[in-house]
């Protein structure tokens, strides 16, 4: 009689199920085993920590701290005469939130045409920059003789350092200065009025639009040339194909270089202070009104103005990164694809177990 013994670990071995067929499940939980990504050791986790590490303590110095230092000395007055002992103090009193206080009291009237001021000039420019800035990315972006010197020369405004571009602009602004002779009239461009507001605005446009334009175009440039011939194919106009295909295209490097030039507006300071002038009502910013309060040695004020910008710039990005979808840490791409990849390998997993 020959010995029909079934091998360990063959079909006979398998669990059967309710209804005596076999089991689905060792084979599904086989192909998970097999398909299942590695997970990072205990030593790639040291590594990253170590090469992380250089760059977290540069954060916590050059970030972290001044702002923890910041709000400290926003909890301390400042030094003078102390109104209830007569008495100079020699060192700063602890007030708690007075300063806070003061800033939306005593001071509101002057707090408020500074928080004014610093939101009119970032929706203002940061509008025309990025108007102006995707024209200069869609000319410098064209194939036509003299290309390498138009973007050469529209890129020399964002070079010329800020305070040298403030002194330039104050010479043309100035009485008998260019701007004055082209429309013929006698205008006082760096006193109080509206007429401030409008010098700000295009000298800061003229500077910092080709920032905008130079981010846009390295978006203009991933993009294939077959998506435009496509499109010319299946009878799209220039029009049409900017609004279908560049402008959806290059909406993340648009969205980033607008973030940045945001939150770089929200922090005006030497264009305004070196083109107008300190202490004026019409172009005073929250830097400007923090950097008054400093140099009359008021730190603790100074520092109250300084918390409440950096609260107002991170409201601003936390809110233009969630609702305008602004992927600046590019991991939102990635976030997705690893999402649609599992979800492939789900359905993967369940075609080959009920195969």
């Amino acid at each position: 009689m020959v010995d029909t013994e079934t091998p360990p670990g063959t079909a006979a071995d398998e669990p059967r199920g309710a209804f005596g067929g076999r089991s689905r499940r060792p084979a599904a939980a086989a192909v998970r085993r097999r398909r299942a990504p590695g997970r990072p050791s205990a030593g790639s986790g040291r590594m990253a920590a170590l090469l992380v590490s250089p760059t977290l303590l540069v954060l916590t110095v050059v970030v972290l701290y001044p702002t923890i230092m910041a709000l400290r000395e926003s909890l301390y007055g400042a030094k003078g005469l102390d109104p209830k002992t007569g008495f100079i103090r020699t060192t700063e009193p602890f007030v708690g939130l007075r300063n806070y206080a003061d800033i939306f009291g005593e001071a509101s009237e002057r707090f408020w045409n500074a928080f004014w001021n610093t939101t009119f000039f970032t929706v203002v420019t940061v509008g025309l920059e990025t108007v102006i800035g995707v024209a200069m990315a869609l000319v410098m972006h064209r194939a036509f003789r003299g290309r390498a010197l138009v973007r050469a020369s529209i890129l020399v405004p964002w070079a010329v350092p800020t305070a040298i571009s403030a002194l330039l602009w104050r010479w043309i602004f100035h009485s008998d200065g260019i701007a004055n002779a082209l429309i013929g009239h006698q205008v006082l461009w760096t006193t109080e009025g509206f007429h401030a507001k409008v010098a700000v605005i295009i000298a800061e446009v003229w500077k910092t639009a080709p920032f905008i334009g130079l981010l846009v175009l390295a978006g203009l440039q991933v993009i294939p040339k077959e998506v435009y011939e496509a499109a010319r194919i299946d009878g799209a106009g220039p029009l049409g194909q900017f609004w279908r295909i560049t402008l959806p295209l290059v909406k993340p490097a648009l969205l980033v270089a607008v973030l940045f030039r945001c939150l770089d507006a929200l922090r005006m300071f030497d264009l305004p202070y070196i083109l107008v002038g300190a202490q004026k009502t019409s172009v005073e910013t929250l830097s400007m009104l923090a950097q008054d309060q400093a140099s009359n040695v008021r730190f603790g004020p100074a520092a109250a103005y300084a918390v409440i910008l950096f609260l107002y710039v991170f409201l601003i990005a936390l809110g233009f990164v969630r609702l305008l979808g602004a992927d600046v840490t590019g991991d939102g791409g990635a976030a997705r694809g690893n999402r649609s990849g599992r979800r492939r390998r789900a359905v993967g997993y369940g075609a080959e177990v009920t195969a």
